[in-house]
């Protein structure tokens, strides 16, 4: 079936960081990219614009011209696909680190696939892909050099995107007239999508307040990166509380100033249950301030002091009451919202 250059723009404008024009193309493994990255995180789709007539070439080319020779040699190294490895394994990294850090072995073992199936997703692209094995045994050599270490998806990405290069190599022509079903294509990105987000999902239904915390403080370093260009931090502010505006404009309710505030206790109505449990070590309801909690910390920190209070269980004692007093003190901790 021959694929128009209209149909494909028009996914690409209606459903484009979701990979629908790919999928439309036959590229499944760009779909499923920018799937999982919203679009290449926006600018990969914004460089399509461009780049579609290319695709739909691709796509269209007949059967006697899938049965050519490959070309001799590797495929020249593209700089945009290789800065794209290193991006997308961190961030696949990064995602990891969020969502898999509990389970054993997660440095030496977890996060190098992780990282690797990154950088192999974007090396797969179009008419090349690379050498899997070799690009999985660099991230697991790589990685316990920076065991531990929260930037250790960087070189580990970095390491196994220059194998990926190394070993790229054209993709064998496919088959005429054995273009996969729909259904089956369908179903292959699906699985692989459940198995990128569930870990991901699970970590932040679990985790709201310590995800969203998280979150807030990066949203906050972005825009405090920003503060000699404030014109370009007020874009990027607006742009990210669109969806909070739009809420607000759908639900008839008034726009607030302290915008980031307001989100973050609208998401936060509800304390986890390791809150809960230091609530419980200062007797105090899921009301209580700020200032309720720190003149409880104080009370009982004076109390079950080692150097005050001679008892055995005084020294546990006082640590359970300050690690309870730190968590709450995340909760309530001051926050850089504009």
């Amino acid at each position: 079936m021959v694929k128009s250059v209209m149909v494909a723009y028009a996914l690409w404008a209606v459903a484009g960081p979701l990979g629908l024009h790919h999928l439309y193309l036959g590229r499944d493994n760009h779909a499923l990219l920018w799937m999982l990255t919203l679009g290449g995180f926006g600018f990969g789709w914004a460089r399509e614009v461009l780049r579609i007539p290319a695709y739909v070439g691709e796509a269209n080319r007949d059967a006697e011209e899938r049965k050519a020779p490959p070309t001799v040699g590797p495929p020249p190294v593209g700089p945009v696909r290789f800065v794209g490895q290193v991006c997308v394994g961190i961030y696949f990294g990064t995602v990891a680190l969020i969502a898999l850090n509990y389970l054993s072995f997660f440095y030496l073992i977890i996060l190098p696939l992780c990282v690797g199936a990154g950088v192999h997703l974007v090396s797969c692209i179009g008419q090349q892909t690379s050498d899997l094995q070799k690009t999985l045994t660099t991230c697991l050599i790589t990685s316990p050099i920076f065991y531990g270490s929260s930037l250790s998806p960087l070189p580990i990405s970095l390491a196994a995107s220059v194998t990926a290069a190394q070993y790229r190599r054209v993709k064998a022509p496919r088959t005429p007239g054995c273009t996969p079903e729909l259904g089956p294509r369908l179903c292959r990105l699906g699985l692989a999508w459940l198995a990128f987000s569930a870990p991901l999902g699970y970590c932040i239904f679990h985790n709201t307040t310590a995800t969203m915390y998280y979150l807030s403080d990066c949203v906050s370093a972005l825009l405090d990166f920003f503060w000699f260009l404030p014109w370009l931090k007020n874009v990027f502010e607006y742009i990210l509380l669109m969806p909070y505006r739009l809420l607000c404009v759908l639900t008839g309710g008034g726009y607030y100033d302290d915008a980031w505030k307001k989100v973050l206790e609208i998401l936060l109505k509800e304390y986890t249950e390791k809150e809960k449990e230091a609530l419980k070590v200062f007797s105090l309801d899921a009301e209580a301030s700020l200032e309720d909690i720190t003149h409880s910390y104080r009370g009982l920190a004076k109390t079950w002091h080692p150097d005050h209070n001679p008892s055995k269980e005084a020294e546990a004692m006082f640590i359970k009451i300050h690690e309870a007093y730190e968590v709450l003190l995340q909760r309530h901790k001051p926050r850089r919202f504009t």
